[in-house]
């Protein structure tokens, strides 16, 4: 009997550990849809597979982002050997213009009372009108874009494509009443409930029921490397991050040898032009701002009462404003951000300059060219030369017109190690 009741002990507990053993990857993704959000997709995807996880699980909340990240994005979901779920969340939460894509690209779309998601219409970068030609093929593409996958998912395409050409948003009850979603869920572990023994329909055609109830979370956070990517990527940040890196370097080039100021304009400069390489960046814009530091340095050699400054003001604001093309205000450099940076950058350079001019106008008061224009006084009759006593030192002197003993001298000129004097008066 003994042995029996360990035998069905082992095989509960075989039972409990083979029941656990199903897990799921999760990862948040509360940003703009850019490189960064794409490499840590990937990677989610790629752990997931290794791990033989269950499923992935994209808590999303995003503004939209970059067309090329979001195609990346939806090819490694289509093509993911893992179910893919994607959940709006939390309540207040939105899957707007990219985001609406991976919403319909995911093997499971789910949203939390009180999302939305849509206006997937293409802008092109920086919002510039297009011409009906142009507008057209974007749309055109968009849209097959769209159906390419929302099709296969079952889901309603028409509707879908009116997200892409009419900017159509919907809140999370009229997207699933519409087929737009399969799910709205409290929470994760309500949306496991609901999807418990209901198969769903991979992109491949094949069919495969999850068991989630009770799974294992798994959730991924980015790494050193992507945090802090993702702190640059902000297109604020980067001008900022330019900014001050420019200042460094200017007063390095005002105080050669300093060091540190060069080190750290340089370490900045290199941190903002990386970042600024992962993001849609006029380039055309780093003239305007350079045009702002020719300004600032005008200003404080001429002082033109700060008519410089504020053109230069004027310019780096404008490059600042241009030096990020995002297809939606947030990846973009704000007014706010623009002006905070300028108006101080502006003040400190023209202070910087303005002492470095003053400093190269000063009179020398070392070595021997800070002997000129000293007084000293003549040791011996100077016809036309003779010894003079200046700044505590006893010098050979030769005059132009003859100078008593005891009389004062005024240094006019080096020739070697004798002084060109004058009698003073």
């Amino acid at each position: 009997m003994s042995r029996l009741c360990a035998l069905v002990l082992a095989a509960l507990c075989l039972a409990a550990t083979v029941a656990s053993a199903s897990s799921v990857v999760k990862i948040r993704i509360d940003d703009t849809i850019q490189p960064v959000s794409e490499e840590y997709i990937s990677r989610a995807i790629e752990m997931a597979r290794k791990s033989h996880a269950e499923a992935v699980l994209i808590e999303l909340r995003t503004p939209g982002g970059l067309v090329d990240s979001t195609r990346t994005i939806v090819e490694k979901m289509l093509a993911s050997p893992v179910p893919v779920i994607v959940y709006v969340a939390p309540s207040g939460a939105r899957a707007a213009s990219a985001g609406f894509y991976i919403l319909e690209a995911a093997d499971v779309a789910a949203m939390a009372p009180g999302t939305n998601t849509g206006a997937a219409h293409p802008v092109t970068i920086g919002g510039e009108k297009m011409d009906e030609v142009m507008k057209q093929k974007l749309e055109n593409d968009s849209a097959a874009f769209m159906r390419s996958f929302v099709g296969p998912r079952g889901r309603n395409v028409a509707l879908a494509e009116a997200g892409v050409r009419e900017s159509k948003s919907w809140t999370d009850k009229e997207a699933l009443e519409q087929h737009l979603i399969d799910y709205v869920a409290s929470s994760q572990e309500d949306l496991f409930r609901q999807m418990q023994g209901k198969p769903i329909k991979r992109f491949d055609g094949k069919t495969e029921t999850l068991d989630l109830v009770g799974a294992q979370v798994i959730e991924m956070t980015m790494t050193l490397k992507q945090r802090i990517l993702d702190f640059l990527v902000d297109p604020n940040i980067a001008f900022l991050v330019l900014a001050i890196g420019a200042l460094a370097l200017y007063a390095e080039f005002n105080h050669p040898g300093a060091v540190v100021p060069g080190v750290v304009g340089v370490v900045f400069i290199l941190l903002a032009l990386f970042a600024l390489n992962l993001l849609p960046t006029r380039y055309a814009a780093f003239t305007l701002i350079l045009a702002a530091f020719v300004m600032f340095a005008l200003e404080a050699k001429f002082a033109t009462h700060g008519i410089l400054g504020v053109a230069g003001i004027a310019l780096m604001t404008i490059g600042g404003l241009l030096l990020v093309d995002g297809p939606i205000p947030e990846m973009r450099v704000k007014l706010w951000t623009a002006l905070s940076v300028s108006i101080p950058l502006g003040a400190i350079t023209v202070f910087l300059m303005t002492i470095a001019l003053r400093a190269r106008r000063n009179k020398i008061v070392t070595g021997q060219q800070g002997m000129v224009g000293s007084i000293g006084e003549a040791r011996t009759d100077i016809d036309p030369e003779g010894k003079v006593f200046v700044q505590g030192e006893l010098w050979n002197a030769r005059a132009t017109s003859r100078v008593s003993m005891g009389e004062h001298v005024v240094v006019k000129k080096i020739e070697g190690l004798e002084l060109e004097v004058e009698k003073v008066g």
